[in-house]
């Protein structure tokens, strides 16, 4: 009988968790998917393709299967647009402009793009977007009053609605947020995480799809314009990172990165003094426990596999953006080009 339980014992031990071993990429593989005098900081993954816009009125799809892409230009009022945030639900592509006037478009009925929203204000400037399902989505940029600009959707895009400030934490002045990757907005099932810088680097929470709101203090360097948050992730409703900084001193690496295992509600700095300085865009590897992260930014790409408590220049490529379509590829985009990176 001692035997059985001591042999049953070992089983369960055995079959249990498996131990996590950390990858240990050396090197990444760039191919070229696409080449233009555009500048792409918003890219989003629709049923296996890539959907992005950028600088000089360009949108478009690389189809994955065919390896093609196709671009338009949106032409509005002869406008000059720069688009920084996209979003994708099962049926449409969005893509919404920085600066005055925002202009957020969706596709319509057939296939063309089609204007759905528009703020004219001398402050506005919307910085990111997501979709929680097929039907509620959100974008976020600097406040135009005493708040975040947040709006809103609850029928699929077609129409959307800025909150009041009275349903949202006070802002301070000097904060706002940077249209540095479209990564300021994080949703995992309801909840809701957005990220600011300027005067004050704090995360803005909302445990219901947007209807309610709480904010929470970072320590990532903050005070002056270019300081604050720049990118933001959360693996799980728990774990999640940001990295922050001053583009304008990208090699500053003091009080710039910062991991949460509480959902956001407190931050802790890490790899404090050590590489890398400012990034763009911080994004988990998908499947591998909250401890291994890329960063990317015009100075290079980094890689940690210890939660961001330390980390390696794997490659000085210089992109914006990027988004993980498994533990080791990932499409990224940045100044005139759009690319498929494998991490080896």
């Amino acid at each position: 009988m001692k035997k059985i339980l001591i042999f049953s014992l070992f089983v369960l031990v055995s079959c249990g968790k498996e131990k996590f071993i950390p990858s240990d990429f050396k090197e990444v593989v760039v191919e070229e998917v696409f080449t233009d005098s555009v500048s792409i900081r918003a890219i989003t993954l629709m049923q296996g393709n890539v959907g992005f816009a950028g600088s000089n009125n360009v949108f478009g799809i690389y189809n994955v299967a065919t390896d093609k892409v196709v671009t338009q230009k949106m032409m509005q009022d002869s406008l000059a647009l720069e688009f920084r945030a996209v979003a994708s639900t099962d049926t449409d592509f969005f893509m919404l402009t920085v600066g005055n006037p925002a202009l957020l478009y969706k596709t319509g009925d057939r296939g063309n793009m089609e204007l759905v929203y528009r703020e004219d204000d001398e402050k506005v400037f919307y910085d990111s977007m997501k979709f929680w399902n097929n039907q509620e989505g959100i974008a976020m940029g600097d406040p135009t009053d005493a708040c975040l600009s947040i709006i809103i959707t609850r029928d699929g895009g077609n129409t959307w609605r800025k909150l009041s400030c009275d349903v949202l934490p006070a802002g301070v002045e000097g904060e706002a947020a940077f249209a540095a990757s479209d990564t300021n907005i994080v949703i995992v099932g309801d909840k809701t995480w957005i990220a600011t810088g300027g005067n004050k680097a704090r995360v803005f929470f909302s445990p219901d799809k947007g209807k309610t709101w709480e904010v929470y203090e970072t320590p990532i360097v903050q005070g002056k314009a270019a300081q604050g948050i720049y990118t933001m992730d959360f693996y799980d409703e728990m774990n999640g990172f940001v990295i922050g900084g001053d583009y304008t001193k990208p090699d500053e690496n003091y009080g710039n990165k910062a991991v949460t295992k509480d959902g956001g509600k407190t931050w802790k700095l890490v790899a404090d003094g050590s590489i890398p300085g400012y990034r763009s865009c911080v994004q988990y590897l998908p499947g591998r426990e909250a401890k291994e992260l890329v960063a990317v930014g015009f100075k290079g790409i980094s890689f940690s596999n210890d939660s961001g408590n330390s980390w390696k220049q794997i490659s000085d490529e210089s992109f914006f953006t990027i988004r993980f379509i498994d533990d080791s590829t990932a499409f990224a985009a940045g100044k005139n080009r759009l690319a498929k990176l494998t991490f080896k």
